[in-house]
C-alpha cells in the first residue's frame, strides 16, 4: 500500500491540504483563504459552505501539485479549528446558521449567569474547562434558541451538531458518518474527560439534546470512507484531531513534560502530563492531548486568542505593513528606549486571565512612537502572553520545569519573535524543519492507523531541528520588561 497521506488542515482564516509521502515529506500543498464575518462587536462567523468548498479545492490542488491520483492516497487525516460550532440538517447537509467561531464572544452573558449560579465548579471538574464563550456548548445553545424551530428539530433528531472536523467528516462521507474525535469533543463543555463520554448533567445544564451529538472516537480510528463522487475513489478517513492536539502530535510531544506552542491566529501551548489529569489552580485548561488504542493522555493548555491575528490587524486595519513578513524588519527599527505595550484583547483575554469583556489597549505611547514601535509591541505581546501561560504551568505541575519549548505555526518564521520568546521565557526555543506540524500530526494519525506510517517511537525519531533560539537577555532587563507587561494587562482587565 502507498504511504501517501492527505492531511486536511481547516484553520480559522484559511483551509489547506498537504500531501505527505511515505517518508513524511511534503509532496504537495493547496491553500485558500475564506471570508471572516463580524456581524456585531465580538461576533465572529464563517460560512460552512465556504469552509467545505475551500477544503475541497485545497485537497484537489494538493493532489495535483503532488502529481498523484486520489487512488494513490492511503488515507486522510483531518485537523481543524476547535470549538467552532456548526448545526446542519441531516436530510440536506445544509447548515441552519453560520459557523460560530471559537473567537466569538456573544454568549459571555450566559457564561456569567451560569458562573454566578455556581455551576463553574461542576463544569471544570467534569471537563477541565472554564465557563467562557470560547467553548462550544453556549454557542450551540444560542443557535438552538435563536434559529426558529431549531430546538424542536434537534430534539426530534432532524439536526446534527459538530465542530468543524465532524462537519467535514459528514460532508466527505456523503452523510454516512456523524463522528468526532475525543480532542474535539473535550472542548465542547459537554464531554466528561475522566469517564470519556458525553455527560448527562452537562447536557441538561446547557439544554442540549443528546440526539444532536456525534459519536466520539479515538484520534486514530475508522471515521468512514469518502464518497466516491468527491475524489473519484473512496478513501478511508483514519485520523482526526483538533489543531492544537494535532500540533502536539506533529511535534512528537509523546512524553510527559514535553511542551509545544503553536503560533497561528492565536497561540496555544500544550504540556503533556501523561496519565496525570492535572487540575489547574491558575485558570489553565485541563484537556485531552490524544487517545490512542483507548488510552487517554492528558495535557495542560493555555489559550491566547490573538497572536498572528495581531499582525493581520496591523496589515488589514492599520495598513502599516503590506504583508505579515514586513512586521519583522519594521519592529527591528523601533526605538529601544521606548516601552510600548500592546495587550491584544481584541476579542477578550484568554488564559490565565479569562476576561471576555476586556478589549485591546496600547500603553507607553509617546509623541515619537510610530509604526515601528507598534509593530514591535505586537510581536512582543506574543512572548509576554506565552510567559503568562508557562509560568502558570510551572506553578500547576512539577513536571513543567526546565523544559525546552517546541514551536510551530506561521509566526515562528519570525526570528525576531522567536528570539524575544527565548529571552522572555529564559529557556531554549526549538523550531523544527517541518513547520506544518498540525497537518503532520493529522497525517501521522491517519498513516499509523492505516498501517503505512511508523509507530510513535519511529515517528518521533524523524523530528528534526531547524534552529534553536537561546536566551541572551540579562535578568534585570527581563524582569523590567515583564513587569511593564503585567502593568499593561492590569490596566486592561475589566475584573480583578
Amino acid at each position: 500500500m502507498s504511504g501517501n497521506i492527505l492531511a486536511i488542515d481547516q484553520g480559522t482564516t484559511s483551509s489547506r491540504a498537504i500531501v505527505f509521502d511515505g517518508e513524511q515529506r511534503i509532496a504537495g500543498v493547496g491553500k485558500m483563504e475564506f471570508t471572516q464575518h463580524f456581524p456585531q462587536d465580538g461576533w465572529v462567523e464563517h460560512i460552512p459552505e465556504e469552509i467545505w468548498a475551500t477544503c475541497l479545492w485545497s485537497a484537489k490542488t494538493a493532489l495535483k501539485k503532488a502529481n498523484l491520483k486520489a487512488a494513490e492516497i492511503a488515507a486522510i487525516g483531518i485537523t481543524n479549528q476547535r470549538e467552532t460550532t456548526i448545526v446542519w440538517d441531516r436530510a440536506t447537509g445544509k447548515a441552519i446558521y453560520n459557523a460560530i467561531v471559537w473567537q466569538d464572544r456573544r454568549t459571555h452573558r450566559l457564561c456569567e449567569k451560569l458562573r454566578k449560579a455556581g455551576h463553574e465548579k461542576l463544569v471544570s471538574e467534569k471537563t477541565g474547562l472554564l465557563l467562557d464563550p470560547y467553548f462550544t456548548a453556549t454557542k450551540l445553545a444560542w443557535i438552538l434558541d435563536s434559529v426558529p424551530g431549531a430546538r424542536k428539530r434537534a430534539e426530534k433528531g432532524d439536526l446534527a451538531f459538530g465542530t468543524v472536523d465532524s462537519y467535514l467528516i459528514w460532508r466527505l462521507t456523503g452523510g454516512r458518518s456523524h463522528a468526532t474525535d475525543v480532542t474535539n469533543a473535550c472542548r465542547t463543555l459537554l464531554y466528561n474527560i475522566r469517564s470519556n463520554q458525553w455527560d448527562g448533567d452537562l447536557l441538561r445544564l446547557f439544554r442540549i439534546p443528546a440526539a444532536i451529538l456525534p459519536e466520539v472516537k479515538d484520534n486514530a480510528a475508522d471515521f468512514g470512507h469518502t464518497d466516491p463522487e468527491i475524489f473519484g475513489v473512496s478513501i478511508p478517513i483514519t485520523g482526526s484531531a483538533g489543531d492544537q492536539q494535532a500540533a502536539t502530535i506533529g511535534q512528537a510531544c509523546f512524553e510527559p513534560g514535553m511542551l509545544k506552542s503553536t503560533y497561528g491566529t492565536g497561540c496555544f501551548a500544550l504540556l503533556n502530563t501523561g496519565d496525570d489529569l492535572v487540575r489547574s489552580k491558575n485558570r489553565l485548561l485541563t484537556t485531552i492531548a490524544y487517545r490512542l488504542d483507548g488510552h487517554t493522555t492528558y495535557a495542560l493548555e493555555g489559550a491566547i486568542f490573538m497572536a498572528g491575528a495581531s499582525v493581520q490587524w496591523m496589515r488589514d486595519m492599520l495598513k502599516i505593513i503590506e504583508k505579515a513578513s514586513d512586521a519583522d524588519p519594521l519592529a527591528a527599527r523601533a526605538d529601544p528606549t521606548q516601552n510600548v505595550y500592546l495587550v491584544p484583547a481584541f476579542v477578550g483575554l484568554g488564559a490565565p486571565w479569562w476576561d471576555a469583556e476586556a478589549r485591546a489597549s496600547i500603553t507607553g505611547l509617546t509623541r515619537s512612537s510610530g509604526p515601528a514601535e507598534l509593530a514591535r509591541a505586537a510581536l512582543e505581546s506574543v512572548s509576554y502572553q506565552t510567559r503568562d501561560l508557562i509560568d502558570a504551568m510551572r506553578r500547576d505541575w512539577k513536571g513543567a520545569t526546565d523544559t525546552v519549548l517546541r514551536v510551530d505555526g506561521g509566526m515562528v518564521g519570525s526570528d525576531f519573535t522567536m528570539q524575544f520568546l527565548a529571552d522572555m521565557l529564559n529557556t531554549p526555543v526549538d523550531r523544527p524543519t517541518i513547520l506544518e506540524t498540525t497537518a503532520l500530526g493529522a497525517a501521522w494519525l491517519a498513516g499509523w492507523k492505516a498501517g503505512v506510517w511508523p509507530d510513535q517511537q519511529g515517528f518521533a525519531a524523524r523530528w528534526a531541528l531547524d534552529r534553536q533560539f537561546t536566551p541572551h537577555m540579562d535578568e534585570a532587563t527581563r524582569k523590567r520588561k515583564f513587569k511593564g507587561w503585567r502593568d499593561a494587562v492590569r490596566r486592561t482587565l475589566t475584573r480583578a
